[in-house]
């Protein structure tokens, strides 16, 4: 219903959530960086990893399993790559800080790929990408997560949602902006469910034997608990539906993320309670000029994205969207105010009082 979305400014959401940090000790210009990369998924309409994430990033700072002062440390360095630890500090200030110098030894040097351990949630996977965009760069970006998905025969979730995201400009076209995680839903996805009392389709998830199941309740609790069962990957749980190609990339990001960083994969990252999460991201930003060129590459990305979007459409549809393009359109709808949910607006204002600070949304 429209009432339960309050509309807030976005200057105004920007200062309380750097409010919020700098006074849990994050220095102010980190601080920026996260409130930037919240309100960026929800001008975005990905709600699910906007500033409804605060009281998560709160919480790890109170416990003490996310460091408030980031410490990065560049534990190997080429001219074309990185391998980064984190410090348990702020995964938006680690990716950010890490993309940053991804972007300049690309320019330099034509790529750059990093390998990243030891940091923490670093939001929509897609802020990352498109910033080499903003330097005329294809940007790349994935993290592992907490273990919530099922290989395909398996029984307990091994791997996190994992998500990939792949940027690359066009010239007149919105550039192609893929930001996907590697299950079939996300765990958001079952929360909005089993709060409308619905049931989810059996591909979704499983319950703690390895059977599928419409009870978004029973997979919430068994994930909490780690009883057993998961989401399923991208495809459900046979190879007959090509569940194997969703493990399969899930895998390939836990390999990318925490294999190659020497981090943490699978069942290690959130393995102890009260314990640094690890999670391990892979970021990437490569020059078109190492290729045809930035004006061939951009001009052959208008032909491409044209020709999909001229399509014959199936009965009933008038639209092929590209990737990236709802969420642009979100974005330009929401330049000046954001819409929140009521319960993240009250919220906010109730950590705003736990820490005294003033709140003014």
């Amino acid at each position: 219903m429209a009432e339960e979305w309050i509309k807030v400014k976005i200057a105004d959401l920007f200062d309380v959530v750097v409010k919020v940090f700098k006074e849990l000790g994050v220095p102010e210009e980190d601080a920026g960086i996260i409130a930037d990369v919240l309100i960026a998924a929800d001008r975005r309409g990905i709600s699910s990893h906007g500033v409804a994430r605060l009281r998560r990033y709160v919480n790890g700072i109170k416990q003490g399993v996310m460091m408030a002062k980031t410490e990065i440390t560049y534990v190997k360095e080429t001219p074309v790559s990185l391998v980064v630890d984190g410090g348990g500090g702020m995964g938006q200030v680690v990716a950010y800080r890490t993309m940053e110098k991804c972007i300049k030894k690309a320019r330099e040097n034509f790529i750059c790929l990093a390998t990243i351990r030891n940091s923490n949630h670093y939001g929509i996977a897609g802020y990352y990408s498109m910033m080499a965009l903003k330097e005329g760069l294809i940007g790349i970006s994935m993290t592992n997560a907490a273990p919530l998905v099922i290989p395909t025969f398996g029984k307990d979730a091994v791997l996190g949602t994992n998500p990939i995201s792949v940027a690359v400009p066009a010239k007149e076209e919105r550039p192609y902006v893929l930001d996907m995680a590697t299950s079939t839903v996300p765990r958001g996805k079952l929360e909005v469910y089993n709060r409308m009392g619905k049931k989810i389709p059996l591909m979704w998830a499983t319950d703690e034997n390895g059977i599928p199941t419409d009870d978004p309740a029973r997979v919430l609790k068994n994930l909490l608990e780690r009883r057993g069962g998961g989401l399923l990957p991208l495809g459900g749980a046979e190879e007959l539906t090509g569940g194997h190609k969703g493990y399969g990339l899930a895998l390939l990001v836990d390999i990318f993320s925490g294999v190659f960083s020497s981090g943490a994969w699978g069942t290690d990252v959130y393995g102890k309670k009260g314990q640094p999460a690890n999670v391990c991201h892979f970021l990437g930003a490569i020059s078109p000029e190492a290729f045809v060129g930035l004006e061939e590459i951009s001009s052959n990305m208008d032909n491409i994205i044209r020709m999909l979007k001229n399509a014959p459409k199936a009965p009933g549809k008038d639209r092929i969207y590209i990737h990236g393009e709802k969420e642009f359109e979100k974005e330009e709808e929401n330049t000046e105010e954001v819409p929140l949910y009521y319960k993240v607006y009250q919220d906010i204002k109730e950590i705003c009082s736990d820490l005294g600070l003033e709140f003014k949304l």
